[in-house]
Formats: structure tokens, sequence, C-alpha cells
């Protein structure tokens, strides 16, 4: 597994989130300064500098639900509100989305112009805030001098890192059911035809070569598909054309887009649960939280309580409810509200939260009490 997938997954997943949100803030005809504000102060605490510090050290990947957690924390930012139902559908949106963009990359470096797409269109939704927006460039910055030096083989193991973060979501998603590339089960369809992965040749001959490196024959077979020459490269640059449509906004304002559990997801037994297998890495992810959780430094807004509005990801109220009941529990992260203050009952309820993590560790192996490491993450948070 490569140790820098973590930024590459934040930022694509954050960038779905916010179509995601745009598009939901103006079906449900939010006025435009609410709405500007709800993408300004979400944007201005992913960009957050101190969790970007945590975020971009090399690390391997955690759990969902590790992931999930800061990506609670993110939507509430601002005003905006998301019921228990809605950001479950809000995160699998979020994540089918990006899974179907790596599955879809030509070759494993382009998932950096799909980055790349995801940060112009973060740009353009600040281009009017000027201090925002630096805090994007910079993070454009790093991006670039991270990654575009990578070789190929690092590219390699950062999209079979990323498969296998995804590899049992199989949620279906109307927009992917009605163009045909997801089947019933929620399984994509991944196609056999279009242009070929820069730098090589559309499949259909074979040559044959002497011992002395001469060619000495061709012979022709039917690839199976129809393809076509590769396009022109992706700009790898702060400005140019990626080339690639992936990572671009997909959501259209009179396109609703749905979830929908698929019978594997439901009933099969195959199916991981996601707090069924032990995590030999539990006080590490519990500690990168805790870290992560200190660096979204979320800001109540001001005055009184109701300027904040709630957000329906459901054409209706009874749509969302049933969609709560009707989730399966092994898909339930459960509805996580956590402020950005030190005192006793915010440290308790993230220890609460993410002490799950380090159980199953502490069961097998006869390591230090719960008590001893909960005191840790205390003793971090009061630090934050």
């Amino acid at each position: 597994m490569s140790s820098r997938t973590l930024p590459l997954l934040f930022i694509n997943l954050g960038g779905e989130m916010l179509y995601i949100l745009d598009q939901r803030l103006r079906a449900q005809n939010i006025p435009a300064d609410k709405a500007k504000k709800v993408m300004n102060d979400i944007i201005t605490t992913m960009f957050n500098k101190k969790f970007l510090e945590e975020l971009f050290k090399p690390q391997e990947l955690y759990s969902k639900k590790a992931l999930r957690t800061v990506f609670d924390r993110l939507a509430h930012a601002s005003i905006m509100r998301l019921n228990q139902a809605s950001m479950d559908k809000l995160y699998d949106l979020m994540t089918m989305a990006f899974k179907y963009q790596v599955l879809l990359c030509p070759r494993p470096k382009d998932i950096l112009l799909v980055s790349f797409n995801h940060m112009d269109a973060i740009k353009d939704f600040v281009k009017d805030t000027a201090c925002i927006l630096s805090q994007v460039d910079e993070t454009y910055q790093q991006l670039i001098e991270m990654y575009t030096p990578l070789p190929s083989g690092e590219f390699q193991l950062i999209r079979q890192t990323l498969l296998i973060f995804f590899q049992d979501m199989h949620i279906r998603v109307s927009i992917f059911l009605k163009d045909k590339v997801q089947n019933s089960n929620g399984r994509f369809v991944l196609p056999t035809s279009g242009p070929v992965p820069h730098g090589t040749q559309t499949p259909g001959l074979i040559r044959m070569f002497s011992c002395t490196g001469e060619e000495s024959g061709r012979l022709q077979f039917n690839n199976g598909g129809n393809y076509a020459a590769a396009l022109c490269q992706g700009s790898f640059e702060l400005f140019g054309d990626r080339v690639t449509k992936l990572g671009t906004n997909m959501y259209g304002v009179c396109r609703p887009v749905e979830t929908h559990m698929s019978g594997t997801a439901k009933n099969s037994a195959q199916h991981t649960k996601v707090n069924a297998a032990p995590n030999p890495l539990a006080k590490e992810e519990l500690n990168l939280l805790a870290r992560l959780m200190g660096g979204l430094d979320v800001q109540k807004p001001p005055g009184n309580s109701d300027s904040s509005f709630r957000v329906n990801l459901f054409a209706t109220d009874q749509e969302e409810e049933e969609a709560l009941m009707s989730r399966p529990d092994e898909l339930s992260y459960g509805f996580i509200n956590i402020q950005a203050t030190k005192d006793q009952s915010t440290n308790a309820e993230l220890a609460k939260i993410m002490g799950e993590f380090s159980e199953s560790r502490e069961s097998r192996d006869h390591a230090p009490s719960a008590s001893s490491r909960g005191d840790d993450l205390l003793a971090m948070m009061d630090g934050l």
C-alpha cells in the first residue's frame, strides 16, 4: 500500500461533497448568501493549514469510520445541518462517484488529473474570496510538488490502495443506473472502447522479433473492443487542460440523485462489516483522528441559532426517515456532532466515538488498559 494516498482520497471526496451540496442548495432554493457562506466555510475548514499538515504526513489509510467522522465534521463546519440519513446518503454518493473515477482512470497517474479537476472546481467556488483562494492555491502547489515527481509504480500503488478501500462498497446510484454504467448489484460496468492510455497504442497487433532484435513478423487479432488512439496528455500544472472529464461535476440542478442499498450489500454474508474486523492500527488511528479533528477549527455562527438551516438530500422528510430505518446496521456510521471546544464533554464524546478502534486491539494483546488509552487521547485533545 502507498503511504501517500490519504491526501488524494480526502481532496477527491471533498470535491465530490462540494458538488453534491452545491446541487442540493440550489435545488432547495437556499438564499444565495447563505449558500455561499456554507461553501466558503466548508472550503476554509478543508484547507485549514494545521489540518493539512497532519493530512500530508506519509501514513497508511485508516478505516472508513475514521474518514467518515472527519467528513461529518466538515459538512457541519457552517450553518448548514444534515440529519443522519442525509449524511449517510451524502457520504455514499461521494465515495461511489470517486470509486467510479478511480476505476475509469486510463492509467494510474491520471488519478492526479482527477484530483486537479476537483481542485479546479474548488477554486471556482471561492474565486471571489481572495483569502480562501490563497489557501486553496497553497494546497494546489503542495499537491504538484509532492505528486508530479512520483514514478508510475507509486501511482499504481496509490490506485490499488484506493480500490482496496472501496472494494466492499456497492451502493447503487440513480445517475449511474440510468446511464447503464452500474449494474443492479451496485457493481460498475467498465467500457471496452474509447481512447487508450496516453503513451500506449491501440491493441490488435502482435509484433514478433528474432534473437537479433529484428522484427520477423506481425499478427493481427481481434481486440474485442472499439479502441481509439490516445488523447493528448492532460496538464499537471496549476493552470492547464486536464483533458479528462473525470472529477468534473456530474450533477445538474434538475437531475436528482438517489442511492439504494444493493441486494448484495443487504444480504450477503460476504459483505464486510465496518466494525467487525480487528484493526491492528487501532491506537495509531485513534491518535490520527484526534490530530485531524484538532486541526478542524470549526467556528460557530455568530448570533442566535436561527441562522442555521437543514439540507435534505432526499425528496421529502418521509423518504429521509424511511432511508434511515432501512439502512443496514453494518453500513451505518452513526451521526456525530462534535463542537470545537476543549470542555470535558467534548473530550468524552470523542473518546466514546473512537473507543471502538482500540477495543479490539486491547482484547487481542494484553496492552495497557482501556483507561490508559483514553487518557492518551484526552491529554492530546487538552493540548489542542
